[in-house]
């Protein structure tokens, strides 16, 4: 059903270690891709979803990140680690530089597990399924912006799941963001557009980075389904008052709090009052700046849990 997008840094992977539980509850199926050299933290990530019964798709060949020119040490761990467990299963990346060469010995590494080809850039759809013979057996996530329907029908084929991979976040400064935007409403058409889940990359966005430049601007993204609106998907973008230099990045962040809370107390607000909401009200309320990667931790564990509810609802 729902496939979120993971660039394995710190944040991201301690995002899904503490939601494995929830993740496996509702049927979500988290995508990692290892960005960092060091493979401690997917290793824990990857052992609570194992411990929740859950289930995870890690890249074997990342574009991104230290092991972008060499992905043995990935493919070690998942044929060691994680080798008798079917739930921890390869996801080959399909950029536009990628071989059928290469995706073949990536198939034949992991011919006892189900592989996912995630199409992310190839552009020779068609001699790709004429030259993998089991590629009818394998799941399929299609990055939207690079797989139009001519592209994906190569790969339609009855019992094939086929995942739309849609990027809801506006990548641009703190301070350029609207106060409200729509993000996706792709949690509700995706069985329209002959999919059989859809996937995002919660509030941080496809373009990836090494790290962050100094804020200017402090930011709280919170995603909310709007029922007057078809159940789309929006976000809110609360920022800081101060928005001219990277100073005082606690006290920013407790100007942005305090537009968030005001929002949280109108009766008529969308924003689902999860856990991550709760622990900013907690935030809010002791006047503590825990740091801007534990602010993104709790945005996305935010949409997590809105996604849940959602489903859960439905």
């Amino acid at each position: 059903m729902y496939y979120p997008y993971f660039r394995g840094k710190q944040n991201e992977l301690i995002t899904i270690r503490e939601n494995a539980e929830l993740l496996e509850k509702s049927g979500f199926v988290p995508i990692v891709e290892p960005v960092k050299e060091s493979l401690g933290g997917l290793t824990k990530a990857l052992s609570a979803v194992v411990d929740a019964g859950g289930e995870a798709i890690v890249i074997v060949n990342p574009y991104h990140g230290d092991h972008s020119h060499n992905s043995e040490e990935i493919t070690a761990l998942c044929k060691t680690e994680f080798d008798g467990n079917l739930n921890i299963s390869p996801g080959i990346l399909l950029s536009e530089d990628v071989t059928i060469e290469e995706v073949k010995g990536f198939c034949t590494d992991f011919n006892n597990k189900l592989i996912t080809l995630i199409h992310a850039g190839f552009t020779e759809a068609k001699l790709l399924a004429e030259s993998l013979d089991d590629v009818s057996k394998m799941r399929h996530v299609f990055f939207e912006e690079n797989c139009g329907r001519l592209y994906r029908r190569h790969f339609n084929f009855n019992g094939t799941k086929r995942i739309l991979l849609r990027d809801g976040f506006q990548k641009r400064t703190n301070r350029e963001h609207p106060p409200i935007e729509f993000f996706s409403d792709l949690h509700v058409t995706y069985g329209e557009e002959g999919m059989h889940g859809f996937g995002d990359f919660l509030i941080v966005g496809d373009d990836y980075s090494e790290g962050g430049g100094p804020a200017y601007a402090v930011a709280i993204h919170l995603t909310f389904i709007d029922p007057n609106k078809d159940d789309e998907m929006h976000i809110h973008h609360f920022k800081s008052i101060r928005q001219d230099d990277p100073k005082d990045p606690a006290g920013k962040f407790a100007e942005a709090l305090a537009e968030m809370v005001a929002e949280l107390n109108r009766p008529e607000t969308n924003i689902l009052k999860t856990s991550a909401v709760n622990e900013f009200l907690d935030l809010h309320k002791r006047g503590h700046f825990p740091g801007l990667g534990y602010v993104k931790k709790l945005s996305m564990k935010h949409h997590i849990e809105t996604l849940a509810n959602y489903f859960e609802e439905d």
